[in-house]
């Protein structure tokens, strides 16, 4: 108020006059105020374009079909490019602001150390504006984890932890492949089934061509009835799968597995994640999101 008296001294108009301007100029100072925090902000140079850019990262190179999902404005298909290559890809769902699911490669038979990297921000789901508001509409910040009290944090669907090398494991880092995890949920019965997985994929995952680990994963979230900071939305259920071909005495057979787990808060470590068939998966999903099929081929246990 200060500031608007002095501008009527200096202004020689009605007090209306003066407040469309002081109003105005209130307005640059918050945008401006605003772009200089979204610069702030790491930002992971990805691409909000259709899956067949990545299509490697998807089984037999075919997404999920979930209808009504990918052709919905609120749904958002995502290659995720760090360091100048595609890592992994994501459908996001920009109104609760958490992935629907991430869809990565494995090809290593151990798991690499958890690198301490910034979290990252994806400008391309934000729409460029020189009104006030939030610089990340779309998408949870870091401010949405602090000092939460609802015993969640910064939970990944693509886990470092399966990534090939330190580059790619970099590129998990971004606010498009996390959602809101319980604490000890995240650290407990869900960080050891991943560990757990990647065993199993290197004993029956194998590239024909080379020998190598070779599994197609998906790992997404079901939406829940609670957010975090009034925002992003906590999942009720998470889920993972992963299918690939098994090559066995020159028989080439599809192999699956498949984990459903609710994001709840767990008492101790004896806590397990059991383990339940790709079709279960589905019809689990199927009571929250119709799904047609999660992997092309249906990736039924059977030789090919």
């Amino acid at each position: 108020m200060f500031a608007l008296r002095i501008l009527e001294q200096h202004v020689g108009c009605e007090r209306s006059q003066v407040l469309a301007v002081w109003l105005r100029v209130k307005m640059m100072f918050i945008t401006r105020a605003s772009v200089l925090l979204l610069l702030a902000f790491p930002a992971v140079i990805s691409e909000v374009v259709t899956f067949s850019k990545c299509s490697e990262f998807f089984f037999t190179g075919k997404p999920p079909e979930i209808p009504g999902m990918i052709k919905n404005v609120r749904y958002k298909t995502i290659c995720q490019k760090y360091d100048g290559r595609y890592r992994f890809a994501t459908l996001y769902d920009t109104t609760n602001r958490i992935p629907v699911f991430s869809a990565y490669k494995v090809t290593v038979d151990k798991e690499i150390d958890r690198p301490e990297n910034k979290w990252m921000n994806e400008p391309q789901l934000e729409h460029p504006s020189d009104e006030m508001g939030m610089p990340y509409e779309n998408q949870a910040t870091d401010e949405d984890f602090f000092d939460n009290n609802l015993n969640v944090n910064r939970g990944h669907l693509f886990p470092s932890c399966h990534s090939g090398d330190e580059v790619i494991a970099g590129s998990t880092f971004t606010y498009t492949n996390i959602v809101p995890q319980k604490i000890s949920f995240n650290s407990g019965s869900w960080n050891r089934m991943e560990r757990e997985t990647i065993k199993v994929m290197s004993e029956h995952c194998r590239d024909k061509k080379d020998n190598k680990v070779l599994a197609h994963v998906l790992t997404g979230a079901v939406p829940g009835n609670n957010k975090l900071n009034e925002r992003v939305n906590i999942p009720s259920f998470m889920w993972m799968t992963f299918c690939c071909y098994n090559f066995n005495n020159n028989k080439k057979s599809l192999f699956s597995k498949a984990y459903w787990a609710p994001n709840k808060d767990e008492k101790d470590d004896t806590v397990t994640i059991n383990e339940i068939t790709l079709q279960e998966l589905q019809n689990n999903l199927n009571k929250k999101i119709k799904v047609k099929y999660l992997f092309d081929k249906n990736c039924s246990n059977r030789n090919v």
